[in-house]
């Protein structure tokens, strides 16, 4: 028997070794995960460079700029000033691209594909194939997305939540043609391949555990993909119909969201739709996606925090059921979003008391964040910085959701720069910093190879600073009463002069950290790309972890562990245990005599 595995193995190894099945149509999850990230980090890139061009618009109003003009050529960029059009087509495609394609598939993508197997010591997915047929949905609605971009009337122009009727109607604004059909193409493509991956990832966890490894043994990083993936297969249907119902209105003269519109003084036909349909469907996926982006920024931290503090986990069923209790309220919170739409007051104050409930177990996540690292014996590798980065970020961000959960603040701060800051702050910031830790952290299990931690340190002071002098003069702009997705604050009358001077004044400030912050990711690239061909080679266990990817030999080979799969005997996060040799005990340790498992 033992001969003939070896055999099978051997056939494994040698014949399907082709460059375009090994690194191309992979089957292997340490792999896939890696497509997912390479083609995150590019897809990032992208969006930075658009946020940079709105961003020196927004800074300095009205001024030439060569920059533009060479990137975006005389029609988007007439004599180096961006067009206005154009720069609600940067601002949408910016925001598309960071949430679906960089924090959707770098976080979930990525590091599902690559934790959950071997974090519950499994051989591979659940099925290989249609982990290879996500990825390939995700690349090919990545492509659609960035062809969106060259169309000659632009791209999709209605901002990321593509409200109607701006994005129903081809003749509202020149990008609404073409570029808002590819645009609903690409994210069919891509709740498709979310679809395959989060039922993969389901099965897998339910599934093929190993021997030992119960569902409380389970690090906190798998109980974050398991939740979201659960998140994803049920608010990612939604979405798909309400781009199903728009790509109807606009192709096959359907009303689902429009109603008593007048085009040039001309009344069309469409009769007994609303608007408002359009945002409860796209808020019900939009509420749950803020969390299948977060919780794995979450999770990772967890990992990352009780590996580096070298103590257990504060709280390891509390952190668990505060998971699964901001995965279910998540689902009953999206009215919040929609306070200013005419809703019922008494429906509205629902919507108060559900997304003020759901900062309770965010707080115990935090809460258990801070008891984990007091008194820690830390080590201040790149990874814990940016997880600790995060516990900032997401604590900042959330007081400010406090905020806007009120319905009588909200009205008065709803769609100005105060909810772009707040959710930067939360999504952006929080979700990258949790990116960054992950990267910094599996990097040796990824490539063999280390980073390096005097670049990782620049990196994470650079982001850090330059991401807080971005986002927090951004809530004064809000408080000011400057509206979002405007071009250009200098023309309006209606501001008070003090006002509009405080907020071009602050806009050149957040332009100029935005361009420092951008730069300053330079030094990740230069960093990730030159450990993966000339890094030191990593050990089988840099950060003495306790976790079972740290048990496969660094070398990667299909199957993840050569021989019998490991058995677990206790749970992940026995760091510093009184009377251990080690200040560390893998899982795979038995229990000694006598000994509590925790």
């Amino acid at each position: 028997m033992a001969a003939v595995a070896h055999e099978g193995n051997h056939g494994h190894d040698h014949h399907e070794e082709s460059f375009v099945s090994k690194y191309i149509f992979s089957q292997d999850h340490k792999m896939i995960g890696k497509q997912f990230l390479m083609t995150a980090i590019f897809m990032g890139l992208i969006a930075m460079m658009l946020s940079i061009f709105f961003r020196i618009q927004l800074g300095w109003p009205g001024e030439s700029s060569d920059f533009l003009n060479t990137f975006l050529g005389d029609r988007w960029a007439p004599d180096g000033i961006l067009n206005q059009d154009m720069y609600l087509g940067l601002v949408t495609i910016h925001g598309t691209i960071m949430v679906f394609f960089v924090l959707t598939g770098g976080l979930s993508g990525t590091f599902s594909n690559l934790l959950i197997p071997l974090q519950l010591g499994a051989r591979d997915m659940a099925s290989g194939l249609l982990n290879m047929i996500s990825y390939w949905l995700f690349a090919l609605s990545s492509i659609t997305m960035l062809v969106s971009l060259f169309v000659e009337s632009g791209p999709a122009m209605s901002g990321w939540t593509v409200y109607p009727p701006l994005s129903a109607l081809p003749q509202a604004v020149s990008g609404s043609g073409l570029g808002m059909t590819l645009w609903l193409f690409s994210m069919t493509i891509f709740i498709a391949s979310s679809l395959i991956g989060s039922l993969n990832y389901i099965v897998t966890v339910l599934n093929l555990r190993t021997k030992g490894m119960k569902m409380t043994r389970m690090p906190l990083t798998i109980w974050a993909f398991f939740v979201t993936a659960i998140l994803g297969v049920l608010s990612f249907p939604v979405l798909l119909s309400a781009a199903l119902l728009l790509l109807m209105d606009r192709t096959m003269g359907t009303s689902f969201y429009l109603s008593d519109i007048i085009v040039g003084g001309e009344m069309l036909d469409n009769v007994g739709g609303s608007p408002i349909l359009y945002q409860h469907l796209f808020w019900f996926l939009g509420h749950p996606e803020v969390y299948i982006v977060l919780l794995p920024a979450l999770g990772l931290s967890s990992e990352i925090i009780s590996t580096n503090a070298r103590k257990p986990i504060f709280g390891y069923r509390a952190m668990i059921g505060s998971i699964l209790a901001i995965g279910f309220l998540s689902f009953i919170v999206w009215g919040h979003h929609m306070f200013v739409t005419g809703m019922n007051p008494f429906l509205g104050s629902v919507f108060v008391f559900t997304t003020l409930l759901i900062a309770i177990p965010s707080a115990v996540k935090v809460f258990n964040y801070i008891t984990t690292l007091w008194k820690g014996s830390i080590v201040y590798t790149p990874a814990m910085l940016f997880a600790i980065g995060l516990v900032s970020t997401f604590i900042t961000g959330g007081v400010t959701g406090i905020i806007l959960a009120d319905s009588a603040l909200d009205i008065s701060v709803h769609d100005t720069y105060f909810v772009v800051a707040h959710f930067h702050v939360v999504m952006g910031l929080s979700a990258i910093f949790g990116m960054f830790a992950g990267v910094y952290h599996w990097f040796p299990k990824m490539f063999g190879k280390m980073m390096n931690n005097r670049l990782g340190y620049a990196h994470f002071w650079i982001t850090i600073v330059s991401g807080y002098g971005v986002f927090l003069p951004m809530h004064f702009v809000g408080l000011g009463g400057a509206p979002r997705r405007y071009y250009d604050y200098s023309v309006y009358d209606g501001f008070n002069p003090t006002a509009a001077d405080m907020m071009i004044d602050l806009n050149v400030v957040i332009s100029i950290f935005a361009i420092i912050g951008a730069l300053g990711q330079v030094l990740f690239f230069f960093n990730f790309f030159y450990s993966v061909f000339r890094g030191q080679k990593a050990p089988q266990n840099p950060w003495k972890s306790n976790t079972l990817e740290w048990t496969t030999p660094v070398e990667h080979i299909h199957g993840n562990w050569p021989g019998e799969l490991p058995t677990v005997h206790r749970w992940p996060y026995d760091y510093s245990k009184p009377g251990m040799e080690e200040d560390f005990v893998p899982q795979t340790v038995p229990l000694m005599e006598g000994e509590e498992e925790h």
